[in-house]
């Protein structure tokens, strides 16, 4: 809510109900869940009557509620990446415009990293684009979410190997990139060091979650590898600056 922006009381006690009925899931009637919210009878039936009248909510026995067709519709209808992506985005347009070069968010889908944003110059990066899928073992943003994987989980990709060589830089031992990975999680970020095309490089750091997870990250592009190397440290601080924001602003 934006500050001095006034809210509807009566909306926000629909939807109070709306949702604690939704996450009963038809166990509990209605007035009573009503009840525990301070809502009388009355005034739960009007609002249990509009929405299930909207296709949100539907009877399954005499005062007891389920979702609707409708919500149905709207919870298959949400992508949590694409919600994220467009929350995140303004912070990572920001962070493009100020350093001059490309950056990305990206997420691991299965073995694969997709790009989930993208903003910047696109003459230092032409070979990516949002939603486009690059292999893991080799792009920064797919080593710094390989490295925050459970250890479990990271075994079972490594037994994938050994991995298609695509730069002579390009790691593709198992014992190898285990060790990589390691380092990539001590230090808190990764390099693409043309690993996954010989004109390539990228400085990529987790988006954490409270619980020091991540299944998010940030990474710069550039195909000027000196300019890169040069102000590396100076766009580590900026990128992780900017990690943290987009980590808040998910979580708020």
């Amino acid at each position: 809510m934006r500050q001095g922006t006034p809210t509807l009381g009566s909306l926000v006690r629909a939807l109070d109900l709306y949702d604690c009925i939704l996450r009963d899931q038809g166990r509990t009637p209605a007035h009573r869940l009503g009840r525990e919210l301070g809502l009388k009878r009355a005034t739960v039936y009007r609002m249990v009557r509009t929405l299930e009248d909207q296709g949100h909510l539907r009877t399954c026995k005499r005062g007891h509620y389920v979702a609707g067709c409708r919500a149905m519709e709207m919870l298959t209808s949400i992508k949590p990446n694409r919600v994220h992506a467009e929350l995140a985005r303004p912070l990572i347009r920001r962070l493009a415009s100020a350093i001059g070069h490309v950056v990305h968010m990206g997420v691991l889908e299965g073995d694969m990293t997709t790009y989930l944003v993208k903003e910047g110059h696109v003459e230092d990066a032409p070979l990516t684009h949002e939603d486009m899928q690059l292999e893991s073992y080799c792009s920064g943003i797919g080593k710094v979410l390989l490295a925050y994987l459970s250890d479990a989980d990271r075994e079972r990709y490594l037994s994938g190997g050994p991995f298609v060589r695509l730069t002579q830089n390009t790691i593709v031992d198992p014992g190898e990139l285990r060790e990589h990975l390691q380092t990539v999680r001590a230090v808190g970020y990764a390099i693409d060091d043309r690993e996954i095309a010989p004109d390539l490089c990228c400085l990529a750091v987790p988006i954490l979650q409270p619980d020091r997870s991540a299944t998010l990250a940030l990474s710069v592009s550039s195909i000027d590898q000196g300019k890169l190397e040069k102000s590396r440290e100076g766009l580590l601080r900026k990128l992780t600056h900017t990690s943290k924001q987009i980590a808040h602003r998910l979580s708020d």
